[in-house]
């Protein structure tokens, strides 16, 4: 019988690295390959970095967001405006968001409604929202969850839940993105940006 070409310990890294999101087999043997050919320059700050994120990182108790504090940073920082609050999915949202140079406060939910999924409403954080919602100060919650089947029946059941806040509920624009070209758009985006016309 002959001898495994890969060591265990190799064939560990790639399994691990491979459960990430965006890495299949391939690519966590590439990325395995560059970690073992950089050697402990490239892996002990990663191991560092690794354990440290374990110890620190923890999700905000108001909002959902990863940080090192509880409360967050952005639920702490006093330039935030505290009347709106920006609904979304998850922490990779609300980066996102950051990146437009939003200045409101979040909520995360933690995923979306998905009956196959068997994800229900007690699984997400919507009874968190509904509470944030009451305080005096929160004039604006905004959806922002993702434009698909999940995401819609989510916004619509939280829509629902909101009605006796009385906040003003409002949901991201849908339509052709900037720079878009009209003949590389599907229908859907097609339709709702008809849909959504305003005057120029």
């Amino acid at each position: 019988m002959a001898a495994p070409v890969i060591s265990p310990e190799i064939d560990g890294l790639i399994q691990l690295l491979a459960k990430l999101p965006g890495l299949g087999p391939r690519s966590a043997r590439r990325a395995t390959l560059h970690l073992l050919k950089k050697g402990s320059s490239a892996m002990e700050p990663l191991a560092r970095a690794l354990t440290e994120a374990a110890a620190r990182i923890k999700p905000c108790g108001i909002c959902g967001n990863l940080d090192t504090e509880d409360p967050c940073h952005i639920c702490t920082d006093p330039r935030r405006d505290a009347s709106i609050l920006c609904v979304v999915e998850e922490v990779a949202d609300l980066w996102a968001l950051e990146r437009a140079a939003y200045k409101g406060r979040y909520h995360i939910l933690g995923g979306v409604l998905s009956a196959l999924d068997g994800i229900g409403p007690d699984d997400l954080n919507i009874a968190g929202l509904v509470d944030r919602a009451r305080a005096p100060e929160v004039t604006e919650i905004i959806l922002a969850t993702n434009a698909t089947v999940d995401g819609q029946t989510t916004a619509h059941y939280i829509t629902d839940r909101l009605q006796e806040c009385g906040v003003t509920i409002t949901r991201l624009a849908h339509g052709v993105p900037v720079g878009g070209e009209l003949d590389y758009l599907d229908d859907g985006t097609l339709t709702t940006a008809m849909r959504a016309r305003r005057p120029f």
